[in-house]
């Protein structure tokens, strides 16, 4: 696990402290304690210099950056969409492909039919289409 280090900005003492027991004897009890870990000394030094209130809620790195050129995830995908008019009411359902704009599968109408009820049966429709 990465060394963090402590700003207290509100506590018995305030300062930057190199250790979690170290920070929680300055925070433990007290009632309006302000604090948070940064992964460097500097980081958690200039906070301290810095309102609390700017860094509450914010992570202190960056996400990473996807590689350019790469993709996370297969492109080649289908989606799936339910249509209701009323509830209950008439329902449609289909599935796509998105990167051609195939329609796969469109089934309806169905009455006295739910928005959540097309959705469902959308999905289940597509899954038992796989190929395995």
């Amino acid at each position: 696990m990465a060394k963090k280090y402590y700003t207290v900005w509100e506590g018995y003492n305030i300062g930057v402290f190199s250790s979690w027991e170290e920070c929680k004897k300055n925070i433990s009890g007290y009632p309006t304690a302000k604090y948070k870990s940064f992964p460097t000394k500097e980081q958690a030094q200039k906070a301290l210099n810095e309102n609390y209130w700017e860094h509450v809620g914010k992570k202190n790195t960056p996400a990473p950056l996807l590689t350019s050129g790469t993709a996370p995830y297969d492109t080649h995908s289908i989606a799936v969409d339910a249509a209701c008019s009323g509830n209950p009411g008439t329902m449609y359902y289909r599935a796509i492909d998105l990167s051609t704009g195939t329609v796969y599968f469109s089934q309806g109408p169905f009455l006295r039919a739910t928005n959540n009820i097309g959705e469902f049966l959308a999905i289940v429709h597509a899954l038992a289409q796989l190929s395995l």
